[in-house]
């Protein structure tokens, strides 16, 4: 597991950036905010300005996502959004604008919205 993982971050590394979640806050407004997280998960609570698009619809739906513009992505750790990036840089996506929270959404401290607010 522990091979694994280290291979997938070096992967990743390859692939785009991971960001410290001020980093990730400061670049916010000028991003598309991608939360790969499935839509349950998003409609209960999400970063405020972040889009839904769920990892397990990528493949079918990256084209929707601007390869000119910075792409922020999260998800509840970061595992998916590691495998997101390397996913979106073998599909032409350039690195310089992919960019992962490095927390994840668990431990984000920024503002929120949920479908209930």
């Amino acid at each position: 597991w522990l091979i694994r993982h280290y291979y997938l971050l070096i992967r990743c590394k390859q692939s785009g950036s991971i960001i410290e979640e001020k980093e990730f806050q400061s670049g916010l407004h000028k991003a598309q905010v991608i939360d790969l997280r499935e839509k349950k998960d998003f409609d209960a609570g999400h970063i405020l300005g972040a889009r839904n698009l769920p990892y397990s619809m990528l493949r079918q739906r990256y084209k929707e996502l601007r390869s000119d513009l910075p792409i922020y992505l999260y998800d509840e750790t970061k595992v998916l959004s590691m495998h997101a990036a390397i996913f979106l840089h073998k599909k032409g996506y350039p690195k310089e604008n992919i960019f992962i929270l490095k927390t994840g959404y668990s431990q984000w401290d920024g503002k929120v919205k949920s479908k209930n607010a």
